[in-house]
């Protein structure tokens, strides 16, 4: 199977140096300790598709440090500064550096904007409304007021595909390039597994029943910070019920043109992107026999 995009980072977390505030700060001065190059939010890569890095000296005077991980006892760092405001929506620029990554940039670069957005969006405590505070090196904040201790969300979100008599249902949003058709998502909901948000999702959205839901793979999706993880359902016939509240079409494909358009030739629908695990799941579903 293909790896999921945004898989496969190179970095040792350290989890020890997020509880050693002594060696974070150790870390901090390595001369050999190196900052992650970003215009905003956004990356910079060079002709290898790898990230850029610098010196710590390039860190923004009021910028505070998140620790990425290690690389060979090399610290690798963020910096997030207060006074900038969250991302905005994804550029066209950084859409074209999704697919230029080499293995297992994306990974870190992933890690890196989703801890960088969530200190944005939370910089006040939500029990109390007091200024919390950066702690465990940047994956982490603190209240100093009532002492609650916040940590990075990731949300979590089905993405799936419904199979009928060999062919798979695919859909397409609005804001989707003209022809792309991918599998059907959504957020999964308080007190709800997997299947049970797979089978209501594909139901509410085609209006399609299925069972039988199997797991396939996952994938953090940085924007802001989501797991994906990708499924496929049964459906006990093929029906359709669109919400067009969610979707602008749907259709069923069979598995030999979902084949002939993952390898380059032309047909009904322009695929999702490699580095979206909806790719990933189309694939998983075109090798079954």
């Amino acid at each position: 199977m293909i790896a999921p995009g945004f898989t496969g980072g190179l970095l040792d977390r350290s989890d020890a140096l997020r509880h050693d505030p002594e060696g974070f700060a150790a870390a901090a001065r390595d001369p050999a300790a190196r900052l992650l190059r970003l215009d905003g939010y956004e990356p910079d890569v060079d002709g290898e598709g790898r990230l850029i890095w610098t010196g710590m000296a390039d860190a923004p005077e009021d910028a505070e440090l998140v620790l990425l991980g290690l690389d060979g006892g090399v610290p690798y760092f963020t910096a997030f500064s207060a006074a900038g405001a969250a991302p905005s929506r994804r550029s066209a620029r950084l859409m074209d550096l999704l697919g230029r990554f080499a293995p297992g940039e994306a990974a870190t670069y992933a890690g890196a904007r989703s801890v960088l957005d969530w200190h944005a969006r939370h910089r006040f405590c939500a029990n109390c409304g007091a200024p919390t505070e950066m702690f465990r090196a940047g994956w982490a904040r603190l209240c100093p007021n009532c002492h609650a201790e916040h940590f990075p969300r990731v949300d979590p979100v089905v993405i799936m595909i419904a199979e009928h008599e060999g062919r798979a249902l695919l859909g397409r949003q609005p804001t989707f390039p003209p022809g792309r058709y991918s599998a059907l998502a959504g957020f999964l909901e308080p007190g709800e597994s997997i299947e049970e948000a797979v089978v209501r999702e594909i139901a509410e959205e085609a209006g399609v029943r299925v069972r039988e839901v199997r797991y396939i793979a996952s994938q953090p999706w940085p924007f802001p910070s989501s797991l994906m993880i990708a499924c496929i359902g049964c459906a006990d016939d093929d029906r359709i019920t669109l919400d067009t509240n969610e979707l602008e079409d749907a259709m069923w494909v069979p598995r030999e043109e979902v084949r002939r358009i993952l390898a380059g030739e032309p047909g009904s629908f322009l695929p999702p992107p490699p580095y979206a695990i909806a790719n990933t799941l189309l694939h998983a579903w075109a090798k079954d026999a």
